[in-house]
């Protein structure tokens, strides 16, 4: 249990300093630039601490699921009015509502400060302001990613034996059990029968010299009828062995070697069977190697999120009916917190890999959280910061187009006439947030 809770406490402490920073990449430019910023708050609701430093309120509020940074004028006023005696006037609902948005804006700014408002930032620094935090997530990502990779290292899979199963496992594999156990039934398998131990190395298979675990298992589905013949060094000896493979159903796994699933069930084939597992090695990677790993991570990272929409539908037919859990699907902080217990419990535990490489797990689950966090808030809506940055884009379009055609200029974007949107997509966020922390608790995913 001790070492579930270090799994959870590393995964907290690596998600409040990722809000935190997220936010200070918001606060930083922002008062570079000259914005009054009233509020630098970890997480939403009522304020269970704070402390002020000159005009600006810094504290922690009780639910944990983000944060905000409060700015001044962030609205502009409806062009000929006053924004000291803006009110609400509209006669149409999302009219009003927006009106009224205008209006608590207008309230927050004192006669000096008209000039510290957020909305009369040139667009480019209403970007770099927005854009501030999300590219603090990539940074923080990068570096733990790259911290990982070269103090630690980036595990390979080595034609080393680590492990001989003892049986052909007659079960059919599912998402929590890739590997049926054994029962007394279930015969012994061609490993154990052929006498391979523990520490041997293959380094040829069929009279084929083999270096990588890859050509192991490409040799072993290929081969047709027959014994197979491995040699293995052992103990610095070359030991010929004879294998009869036997064949038993499998998971199918994609080319970035994570289960496939066919109609919320885990797809699986009928493969030869040696019965050996390999050994993992952590490798120290080059700094060179870095951006690569980023840049894949992103990538798989930016895929899910554009892929929201189904991977809901996966984890409500999950859920609410006999499908099984995407492992590569969406997770709430429920989820993340019992991926970081269910580590620290087996990477820690006497049959764990060890402190270092648990750390280095949790560490790279903290990075790809950051690549998450990168990619979810460049959705360009509100209230997510990708649409100030679409609102402010925008702005700088109308007023190059107006200089080109010498026409006044048009003044800043009314971002808040798509508070409407920004509300129903606040709904939806927090719909999205229950049913996962609800999946994460009678269906998680198991790591």
């Amino acid at each position: 249990m001790i070492q579930g809770l270090i799994g959870v406490a590393v995964i907290v402490i690596g998600i409040a300093a990722s809000i935190a920073l997220h936010e200070a990449g918001h606060l930083i430019p922002a008062k570079r630039f000259g914005v009054k910023v009233t509020q630098f708050m970890i997480g939403f609701g009522p304020t269970i601490w704070s402390r002020r430093r000159g005009e600006t309120e810094y504290g922690l509020k009780a639910i944990p699921l983000g944060g905000f940074v409060r700015m001044i004028g962030m609205f502009p006023p409806r062009p000929g009015d006053d924004p000291t005696m803006l009110r609400a006037s509209s006669t149409g609902r999302f009219s009003q509502l927006a009106d009224q948005a205008r209006k608590e804006s207008a309230e927050e700014v004192a006669p000096e400060d008209a000039d510290r408002v957020f909305y009369k930032l040139s667009p480019w620094r209403k970007i770099v302001i927005m854009l501030g935090g999300p590219v603090t997530n990539l940074v923080i990502a990068s570096v733990l990613i790259g911290g990982v990779l070269t103090l630690y290292g980036r595990d390979e899979v080595l034609p080393r034996v680590s492990e001989v199963t003892t049986c052909v496992p007659s079960g059919t594999p599912t998402l929590k059990q890739l590997t049926p156990a054994c029962l007394p039934t279930d015969p012994s398998s061609p490993a154990k029968a052929a006498g391979l131990q523990t520490g041997d190395t293959v380094v040829s298979v069929d009279g084929a010299p083999v270096s990588t675990w890859a050509q192991v298992t490409a040799k072993i589905r290929a081969h047709t009828a027959g014994p197979m013949t491995l040699v293995v060094d052992r103990a610095g000896q070359q030991v010929s062995l004879t294998a009869t493979l036997a064949t038993r159903k499998a998971p199918v796994f994609d080319a970035d070697g994570n289960p496939v699933l066919s109609n919320g069930v885990l797809a699986t084939e009928t493969v030869n069977f040696l019965g050996m597992a390999p050994s993992v090695v952590a490798v120290r990677q080059p700094v060179t190697a870095v951006p690569g790993v980023v840049w894949d991570y992103l990538s798989r990272t930016a895929s899910v999120v554009t892929r929201i929409p189904e991977k809901m539908v996966g984890v409500a037919q999950a859920v609410f009916g006999g499908a099984e859990r995407d492992p590569n699907g969406p997770s709430s902080v429920v989820g993340v917190g019992r991926a970081g217990y269910e580590i620290g419990s087996v990477g820690l535990g006497d049959s764990g890999r060890g402190f270092a490489a648990t750390m280095a797990t949790l560490v790279m689950l903290v990075a790809l959280l950051n690549l998450a966090l990168f990619a979810f808030n460049l959705i360009p809506l509100l209230p997510l910061d990708g649409g100030q940055v679409v609102g402010a884009m925008w702005e700088a379009v109308k007023r190059g187009a107006a200089r080109l055609l010498g026409r006044p200029d048009p003044g800043p974007v009314d971002v808040a006439k798509a508070l409407p949107l920004a509300y129903a997509v606040s709904v939806l966020l927090l719909l999205m947030s229950v049913l996962l922390m609800y999946a994460d608790i009678v269906k998680p995913i198991s790591m």
